[in-house]
């Protein structure tokens, strides 16, 4: 169905690589117009370029989430580009990681700072905009916003915080036409698990067996589906749909699973995730 988001506007921040940058080719290959939000200038340029081949109208705007100045200002561009924005896509995010005994309270807190306040902060403000379009608020969390894992507290304690704020403003929401979508993904091609807990390259490559990776692309394409047919809760990857559903129905099966395969190993799984 190319045209499901036809002439629609949909507004992504993290929209430089990994999913972002392939849910905005994929909403451009369905008719959208786009408005593109990230730090990341030059690799912005090229997702810019990519969607200008499609021959789709797009504006990438340079932004830092947890800056609410430049989430404003990059909202006011999009607005006076296309008129309006019908989707907005809260996708920025990077993971922090490491043995909770070797973190303090600062990793929390510049994990925190991203992924759950630069997400609130996405919400208010576009919600203006999508109150009037009566539009569509996909959040991007995760499997690990419901599934704890080892060597990973930061970034699933941000993840279930955005979890559990789209669940609740789900309802809040809802009575003003505005849908919300909470999308948990599993394991995705994603240079995520590569970076240290600055957000740096590292130079290893992907700790996760490619044998379980879902490819961006088709990750892009069941998460753009999900955002318009307005699902409150999508969770996929087949391993990350089974994880979640042993976490929630059976508990201490899971966390013996999961004890048993890191018992010993966490050191190892430590370096592997931060190189």
């Amino acid at each position: 169905m190319p045209n499901r988001f036809h002439e629609q506007v949909v507004f992504i921040t993290g929209a430089s690589s990994g999913l972002g940058a392939a849910m905005a080719l994929e909403f451009a290959g369905q008719g959208a117009r786009l408005a593109l939000a990230a730090r990341r200038v030059d690799r912005l340029a090229k997702v810019k370029e990519k969607i200008e081949a499609l021959g789709r109208p797009v504006i990438a705007v340079t932004c830092d989430v947890t800056d609410r100045a430049q989430l404003d200002a990059a909202v006011a561009k999009a607005v006076e580009a296309f008129g309006g924005i019908d989707v907005v896509v809260a996708n920025a995010g990077f993971g922090v990681s490491g043995m909770m005994t070797r973190l303090e309270t600062d990793h929390y807190r510049r994990q925190f700072e991203t992924n759950v306040f630069g997400v609130i902060d996405t919400v208010y403000a576009t919600l203006p905009h999508l109150r009037e379009s009566k539009g569509r608020l996909a959040l991007i969390s995760s499997v690990m916003g419901r599934v704890g894992l080892p060597v990973s507290a930061p970034y699933c304690a941000s993840k279930f915080a955005v979890t559990g704020f789209a669940e609740s403003i789900y309802y809040d929401l809802a009575d003003v036409g505005v849908s919300v979508i909470g999308i948990n993904p599993g394991v995705v091609a994603s240079e995520i698990r590569t970076l240290n807990n600055r957000g740096e390259h590292t130079g290893r490559p992907d700790p996760v067996s490619s044998r379980i990776v879902m490819p961006t692309e088709k990750a892009a394409r069941k998460m753009v589906g999900a955002i318009y047919r307005r699902t409150p809760e999508y969770t996929f990857t087949g391993h990350g749909v089974l994880a979640a559903f042993l976490c929630r129905h059976l508990p201490r099966t899971f966390r013996f699973t999961v004890r048993f395969f890191s018992k010993g190993k966490l050191a190892k799984v430590e370096e592997m995730k931060r190189g």
